[in-house]
């Protein structure tokens, strides 16, 4: 699931910490030659009227998405909801209640940085008309700031939950989450498992646990996760029957990743869609 062409099923765009607009991305993927993408911006579907209209135009397909952040185990494990209902009450509350927490914790973030750096909450917001706020807008700020050459220089400096800047913050808890997508009609995958950035990954049995609560699929195809640490989740995979999905986790220039780096066969995306309970 390497290359073109599939589909991509793991973005960002402006409404959270991408780079491009949704229908930049559309634009990028039809030139590509993609059968279609997810849009799959973090805690929101701001994005989501703008990507369809996008992706229609230019004849390719698209898939609603979102990601949230989860805890297990007092690991950060980040989920992909694809086909949920927008209008789902309980679930769209608990993204205000996330969305509002990582706002909280960004500033107090940027105060604990202005003791050092040249940096006020003024310069991470900008003219951004995103509604979620995090770290990676801080590193952008601390870019543009000349303090580093990238958003990777800055979590690897001074953004990582070990530097004395960090602020922790709010996070749904994993099988709450999965049960909200579950709740809102989606479908549930477990996003980047075994990524560099990790310390562990993330074990079997909780992949095991995490179906137990109705985890559909695993996103095993990634450039960002360890091929050593692959194997093991490859075999539960199998085991349990999950769907393997393949993206890139676009961000536009915030990460090098590559629009279609990985992707996803449509006959995968059939069967995602035949998981949703409600009509796309």
């Amino acid at each position: 699931m390497t290359g073109l062409p599939g589909y991509d099923l793991h973005t960002h765009s402006v409404h959270s910490d991408g780079t491009t607009r949704p229908s930049e991305i559309a634009a990028e993927a039809a030139a590509l030659g993609l059968a279609g993408f997810a849009l799959t911006d973090h805690d929101t579907v701001d994005g989501w009227a703008e990507a369809r209209e996008a992706a229609h135009a230019h004849g390719i397909d698209f898939v609603p998405g979102i990601e949230l952040t989860t805890m297990h185990n007092w690991k950060s494990r980040h989920l992909l909801g694809y086909g949920i209902d927008p209008e789902a009450s309980e679930l769209m509350a608990a993204l205000v209640r996330v969305r509002e927490a990582r706002f909280d914790r960004a500033r107090h973030m940027v105060d604990l940085l202005a003791v050092d750096y040249d940096i006020t909450w003024e310069s991470v917001v900008g003219e951004s008309a995103t509604i979620s706020v995090g770290r990676p807008h801080i590193a952008d700020a601390l870019v543009v700031g000349g303090y580093f050459a990238d958003r990777s220089a800055a979590f690897a400096e001074v953004l990582h939950p070990r530097s004395p800047y960090y602020a922790p913050t709010y996070a749904l808890d994993t099988f709450d989450a999965i049960g909200l997508v579950r709740a809102a009609g989606g479908v549930a995958v477990l996003a980047h498992p075994v990524a560099e950035r990790q310390s562990t990954p993330t074990p079997p049995e909780s992949v095991r646990e995490f179906a137990r609560a109705g985890l559909v699929g695993i996103e095993l195809e990634h450039p960002e996760n360890r091929a050593d640490w692959l194997p093991p989740l490859r075999a539960v995979a199998a085991e349990l029957g999950l769907l393997v999905t393949g993206s890139s986790d676009y961000h536009g220039a915030g990460k090098p990743n590559r629009l279609g780096e990985h992707t996803t066969p449509q006959a995968t995306v059939e069967l995602l869609r035949a998981g949703v309970a409600t009509p796309r």
